[in-house]
């Protein structure tokens, strides 16, 4: 993946360019989970050492949709940004009681401004600032600062590619934890999604905590 849209927007007078992106929207159990990647150019330009420019070359080369990315890459990217002092990234996670409480998609833009706020980014940046989010909302009109939307944005640019890769990794580890509580629904394999395995499970079992109540199969495994 390249940095053309990162650069057309520097050239157009950005200083912060941040990509975000979600997990986890359509699972039937666990959190959804939201990113943030925010690389300082002029760090990498004046200050990055030749390690970290070798190390951000790899990660540029490997990374594209998180979902097209094997599990091992996935945390060999993860792995790599957290040692890039030039690429700073948050992230949050919202459970299923809260999204079942206001809705998956309020769920959604709550855990960006949770990762937005942990990103701390001071009030001198905002008017130099864009935020590239995947789709076709914008987060929230009343956020400082300019905000772009770009559908299939994960598979276009490396900031949002990114922020879909660190949400989708976090995502995973927490929803493989989760599966130490509840050992009978298999969340290691399935991480959530309604798969065969996880649909026969549920039948079986029924519904645990980890699972979204507003959620059709599980609404009507419920009603039934």
């Amino acid at each position: 993946m390249n940095l053309r849209t990162e650069r057309y927007f520097r050239k157009k007078g950005y200083k912060i360019i941040i990509g975000i992106d979600e997990a986890g929207r359509g699972p039937l159990a666990g959190p959804v989970t939201t990113a943030a990647v925010m690389i300082d150019f002029n760090h990498f330009l004046k200050n990055a050492s030749s390690e970290e420019r070798r190390k951000f070359r790899r990660i540029l080369r490997i990374t594209k949709d998180s979902k097209k990315l094997s599990p091992k890459n996935r945390k060999l990217i993860f792995q790599l940004a957290q040692t890039i002092s030039f690429i700073k990234f948050s992230y949050s996670s919202v459970g299923p009681k809260v999204i079942d409480k206001i809705n998956i998609e309020r769920a959604t833009k709550k855990a960006m401004k949770n990762c937005l706020q942990k990103l701390n980014l001071s009030p001198r940046f905002y008017s130099k600032s864009i935020l590239l989010i995947d789709g076709n909302k914008i987060l929230d009109r009343n956020l400082p600062f300019r905000q772009k939307t770009i559908v299939k944005g994960d598979n276009k640019i490396f900031s949002i590619a990114l922020a879909s890769i660190i949400a989708k990794y976090i995502r995973d580890q927490k929803m493989i934890r989760l599966a130490n509580r509840f050992p009978q629904y298999k969340f290691e394999k399935h991480k959530g999604y309604g798969t065969q395995l996880h649909l026969h499970l549920l039948k079986k079992y029924g519904v645990c905590p980890l699972h979204r109540r507003s959620y059709k199969p599980i609404y009507n495994l419920l009603s039934n």
